[in-house]
């Protein structure tokens, strides 16, 4: 009896735990440095995978750095998120800067026709199979963008179309599977994804899901972040939540 006893303080000790974790604040900083244009830096704040979590104030106000673009990439919602929280998140976001927002699975369970209006009074700008320049930046910087993967709707050409070879290309999906088929000479710099939330749930290397990660190969930085929220149920282990701030350094 006591030790089936001890079991049961153990696993809720380890589902507390848990919990605890997935509701923790982890900004982590990115750097890039970028040769060609004028001289600059450009920094973004990324953030995915928000889901029915309410984004953190404290953590927010914490960021003292001026934010160019705040890119939301995919699962802001799903059809368990209060109206309430969706526009209470992205009043929190417009704090840092303008908000650009990119399609992920669960988003259209709101209603999509509800998000669009939510977005279109707020001033969040969609970005679907399209590519839009970064306001009030001298360097012409796109960020381009395609629908998600669930909506059968995904159009990589017509997101990179108006992108020129010498101008900078910030490339989001929000399932980094779409990454293998963009091609290098399209001018891309960085690639910013999330949806898989590293696995949520690792047990040391092994998960469901690779764990999130920031890389640099041939000059071509890609981001595949853990995400901020959970899905299906609020625990996470070995796999933090997370959102970011890229600084480009255009020299």
């Amino acid at each position: 009896m006591i030790v089936l006893l001890l079991f049961l303080v153990v696993c809720l000790g380890f589902l507390l735990y848990m919990f605890k974790q997935a509701f923790e604040n982890h900004v982590l900083y990115h750097e890039l440095q970028l040769s060609s244009g004028k001289e600059e830096q450009v920094t973004l704040f990324f953030i995915s995978d928000i889901h029915v979590r309410k984004i953190n104030s404290k953590m927010i106000k914490s960021i003292n750095k001026k934010i160019d673009a705040v890119i939301v990439g995919g699962d802001f919602a799903d059809k368990r998120t209060p109206i309430t929280r969706i526009k209470e998140n992205i009043e929190l976001l417009k704090t840092l800067g303008p908000v650009f927002f990119v399609w992920g699975n669960n988003d259209r369970e709101v209603g999509e026709e509800t998000l669009r209006q939510i977005f279109d009074e707020k001033e969040v700008q969609i970005i679907e199979n399209d590519a839009v320049k970064l306001p009030n930046i001298t360097n012409r910087c796109w960020l381009s963008a395609v629908d998600d993967t669930s909506s059968r709707n995904v159009r990589i050409h017509d997101a990179l179309k108006k992108c020129s070879n010498d101008e900078l290309v910030i490339f989001i999906s929000h399932n980094p599977e779409q990454f293998v088929k963009v091609k290098q000479e399209e001018n891309i710099k960085l690639k910013l994804g999330g949806h898989f939330h590293g696995g949520q749930i690792r047990f040391g290397p092994f998960g469901m899901h690779q764990p999130g990660s920031f890389k640099i190969e041939k000059g071509v930085a890609t981001l595949i972040s853990n995400g901020y929220g959970t899905t299906m149920i609020p625990l996470r282990l070995g796999a933090k939540p997370q959102c970011h701030i890229i600084d480009l350094n255009i020299m």
